[in-house]
């Protein structure tokens, strides 16, 4: 079975897109001959600045004979149909049978597809990807409509086994295939010719191309960190800034710089941010002093002088690059030394937020409300977690930032030290932003965690009053981002924080600004008001909504007097939108670590639901005793009580919950269950006070053994009425036990 080697040889190929360039090009190619007919063993995909290469093991040498028979139209139907099956099916009429079928005669289109050598099939798979590529952007360049990347210079595509190999015939827009390529740009330009593979990737190697692009990172790595450790320095790790590097060179060839000493003083996050953004270079640090005093740049060449003249150059640049960054600094210095950082949250109150949310002046002032409300649930005092608040965006405004925003927060915590903030003032600043994912670290400082938590339920609340919530793939806001970022806050310093109380506040006021725009607008126009109602109104709310309507007319005076009604219903269904949405969060994130959403749900639908910490712990203890068999097997006693008594209180028309008395207890096992329900529910009673849910469950998991024996041996229905409806009232007291720890009802299976 041959092998197959792609190469389409380019002008650089950015970065960015190599990778998926990669893999669309695996995918585009090995699906397209699955679907004609061939196999293989094994596909692998590479790619470098001017390449993308495909390597396809054990192809099969020529595609299968296929026949098919394909089923047509009655005979007699009308002429249409029959010459639309012809079409479909590619046969002339003449070549139709005719066959009895059970509603008469029909025809019968007998298809058969010769096999094919694998080399034409190539050869029409290979251009359809080409032509078809799914680039981000791409270019045409002379007089043809072929368009890439960047101009497509040769293709190889060759079929070799243990005979030789052969060239797949191909041309597209005059780009001839062939099995010669090019190596290094300038280090190895003349052109070679290759046989398979193995020999492909050697000879790249030779002349000065890594084809493999983990292998380019690796060395570069490895370089980086051996020179800087001979310094007694450290390259800092940036696995992103490590990858793109690796696609701007093919034969990496690794240097280690100076920084000049006017910007050693300079904070190490600046000279890391501008080397990374304006050059591509990694920044070495000094581990004594946390100073970054060298940098690594990757050049794509050997050089006589071992890349002085390289080094140079990049310096110089660098240097150039750094004397602004300087001057940003020293600028923004200035201004905090001469006029604190209440020169930078003046300007915020020019600066909008988002049009239906005002300026980011205001929004500071809401999120210093909130952080102060929320400082004593986190062990914060409340002074200090509102000046954080009222200065950790100012730094938006500060001139670093401006040129550098992925430095917000960062310089935030500069500028407020130098400003004399203190008492976890300054790292409230930098921290308040994250988490901003799931894997970044969660500020744990009390400070930090207020104003982290106002700052995100400000912006929840407020896209929620003015109901640009997520929807489906779109989240333009990042609010799905926010919601984990509470819960993660909430969960990681085991807070016990009521969100429905705490985001009523904020929502109400949101909701009040949206309202009185909205109003306004239209008394001014003359609307009815109850009209301007129905377009707000929520499905919730409807009935609530009909009767203030029909209370009102058009009259202004009544409109206000109807108004405060309205906000207090909109601010419920809101808050337990709101509420819906975190829990929706919490699902997703707490089956990352093996919870499953049907045991959330039957936690969810206890009281207390709005405390997460709580609801978290709650659905711990369970799934821990959903493992177990006494757990798994409660389940079905419990399901099974509770549908025996579900249909007899349907059938009777009563509620068994009037407790079962014991006297009239007969068998041995119903009295075993009686004194296992008594037993299960003074353990549970108490745990469930102190919120010991591990305990509750346990205890709740004890009854499977007797109710299991109590379904075995006792028969609920009897003859006496009497009996009947007091194990129907037992039944009740399972029912009720099982209840008060979580919502079986919710768990599946």
């Amino acid at each position: 079975m041959p092998d197959l080697l792609i190469e389409l040889f380019s002008e650089e190929i950015p970065a960015r897109m190599q990778s998926r360039a990669a893999d669309d090009l695996r995918k585009l190619v090995t699906d397209g001959l699955v679907e004609a007919g061939l196999t293989y063993a094994g596909a692998a995909a590479f790619s470098t600045p001017r390449r993308l290469a495909l390597s396809i093991e054990g192809l099969t040498a020529e595609s299968k004979a296929v026949r098919e028979e394909r089923k047509g139209p009655k005979v007699g139907a009308p002429d249409k149909a029959i010459e639309g099956f012809l079409r479909g099916a590619g046969v002339a009429r003449e070549d139709l049978e005719v066959r009895d079928d059970k509603k008469g005669q029909v025809y019968f289109a007998v298809i058969e597809k010769p096999g094919r050598m694998a080399a034409d099939i190539i050869a029409e798979v290979l251009e359809k990807a080409i032509r078809s590529f799914p680039w981000p952007k791409s270019m045409r360049w002379g007089n043809g409509p072929l368009k890439w990347v960047r101009p497509l210079h040769s293709i190889l595509c060759i079929l070799s086994d243990e005979a030789g190999a052969e060239v797949v015939p191909l041309d597209v827009d005059g780009i001839t295939s062939g099995n010669t390529t090019r190596g290094h740009r300038f280090l190895a330009p003349a052109a070679f010719s290759v046989t398979n593979f193995d020999d492909y990737e050697a000879k790249l190697k030779r002349a000065n191309v890594v084809l493999r692009s983990d292998e380019r990172a690796e060395a570069i790595w490895h370089d980086a960190t051996h020179q800087a450790f001979a310094l007694g320095l450290e390259v800092v790790e940036d696995r992103g800034l490590l990858a793109e590097v690796a696609g701007l060179v093919e034969w990496p060839v690794v240097l280690l710089g100076q920084i000049d000493d006017d910007f050693l003083g300079l904070p190490p996050e600046v000279l890391q941010t501008s080397m990374k953004e304006h050059q591509k270079f990694f920044s070495v640090r000094n581990p004594k002093t946390g100073r970054i005093e060298r940098f690594v740049t990757v050049a794509n060449m050997e050089t006589a002088d071992n890349g002085a003249t390289i080094l140079a150059g990049n310096q110089k640049v660098l240097s150039a690059r750094l004397a602004d960054a300087k001057f940003f600094w020293e600028n923004d210095l200035r201004t905090v030394e001469r006029e604190g950082m209440k020169a930078w949250t003046d300007q915020l109150s020019n600066v909008t937020f988002h049009a239906k949310l005002g300026s980011q002046a205001e929004r500071i002032e809401r999120i210093a409300a909130l952080a102060r409300e929320i400082a004593p649930h986190v062990g914060a005092k409340p002074d200090l977690a509102e000046e954080a608040a009222r200065i950790a965006k100012a730094d938006l405004a500060s001139e670093m930032v401006y040129e550098f925003p992925e430095l917000q927060g960062i310089m935030g915590r500069y500028y407020a030290q130098a400003a004399g903030h203190d008492d976890g003032v300054p790292e409230a600043c930098e921290e308040h932003y994250s988490p901003l994912g799931p894997s970044d670290d969660v500020p744990s400082a009390p400070v930090s965690v207020a104003v982290a938590l106002a700052d995100k339920i400000d912006t929840l609340t407020g896209f929620w009053a003015i109901e640009e919530t997520p929807t489906g793939s779109k989240d333009p806001f990042a609010l799905r981002r926010s919601a984990l970022g509470v819960i993660r806050l909430i969960l990681q310093n085991k807070l016990s924080i009521h969100l429905e109380s705490l985001s009523a506040a904020p929502l109400s006021a949101h909701l009040d600004r949206r309202f009185e725009d909205e109003v306004r607008e239209a008394l001014s126009s003359d609307e009815h008001y109850p009209q301007v109602l129905r377009s707000l109104m929520t499905d919730e709310e409807k009935g609530e909504i009909a009767d203030i309507e029909r209370q009102l007319e058009s009259s202004a005076e009544q409109v206000i007097q109807a108004t405060t009604q309205y906000y207090e219903i909109m601010e419920r269904a809101m808050g337990r939108y709101l509420l819906s949405f975190f829990h929706d969060r919490l699902k997703v994130f707490l089956k990352d670590k093996g919870i499953r959403h049907d045991i959330i749900d039957a936690c969810i639908a206890m009281p207390g639901n709005d405390d997460l910490t709580l609801l978290v712990k709650r659905a711990e203890a369970l799934a821990e005793t959903l493992a177990t068999d006494d757990g798994e097997n409660l389940i079905q006693g419990f399901k099974r009580a509770n549908n025996i008594l579900t249909q007899a209180e349907e059938k009777d028309g009563v509620e068994y919950s009037y407790g079962a008395d014991i006297k009239f207890a007969e068998d041995a096992a119903e009295k075993a269950l009686f004194a296992a329900l008594d037993a299960a529910d003074a353990k549970i009673a108490p745990a469930m006070e102190v919120e010991d849910f591990s305990t509750a469950m346990t205890a709740m998991a004890a009854l499977r053994g007797p109710i299991d024996a109590f379904f075995t041996d006792v028969q609920v229905n009897a003859d006496s009425e009497i009996l009947r409806r007091n194990r129907l009232n037992l039944l009740s007291r399972i029912r009720n036990i099982c209840l008060s720890v979580a919502d079986l009802n919710k768990i599946e299976g």
